[in-house]
């Protein structure tokens, strides 16, 4: 079935220490402000803080596993950080179809990362490939 505007997932998933200490090993990024909490507290912050791209990879999911789905090629990404996403913030990662060109299944998408309050943490947009089945 055809992609269309207005379709829509979500995923939500609560930020664990163990989440920010794998993604720091697998990016390198291993900047004090996600993995030190006495450093963290001497920040603006005022603790620790997720890695922004590890709240980003989030969509990831949702576009590869839930909408388009699995095959879905991931074309590109524009987004902005909006809010800091702690320990144990619970987020809820969404997308919505606001263009499809069905001729080369190319989808663009909105896409927008809340926390457990509903405070916009990531907003931005996506394009990606539809896979066949979804053409």
């Amino acid at each position: 079935m055809p992609l269309k505007i207005g379709d829509h997932a979500s995923r939500t998933k609560t930020i664990t220490d163990a989440d920010i200490r794998a993604f720091a090993q697998a990016s390198g990024d291993t900047n004090p402000i996600h993995l030190d909490e006495t450093f963290a507290a001497t920040t603006r912050f005022g603790r620790r803080i997720a890695h922004g791209m590890l709240t980003a990879s989030l969509i990831s999911a949702v576009l590869g596993n839930d909408l388009p789905g699995t095959g879905t090629i991931y074309l590109s990404q524009s987004m902005s950080f909006k809010a800091p996403v702690f320990l144990d913030d619970t987020i809820t990662a969404r997308v919505e179809v606001i263009a499809y060109r069905e001729d080369k299944r190319i989808a663009t998408f909105k896409t927008t990362c809340t926390n457990q309050d509903g405070v916009v943490v990531l907003e931005g947009e996506a394009m990606a490939i539809a896979p066949k089945e979804n053409s």
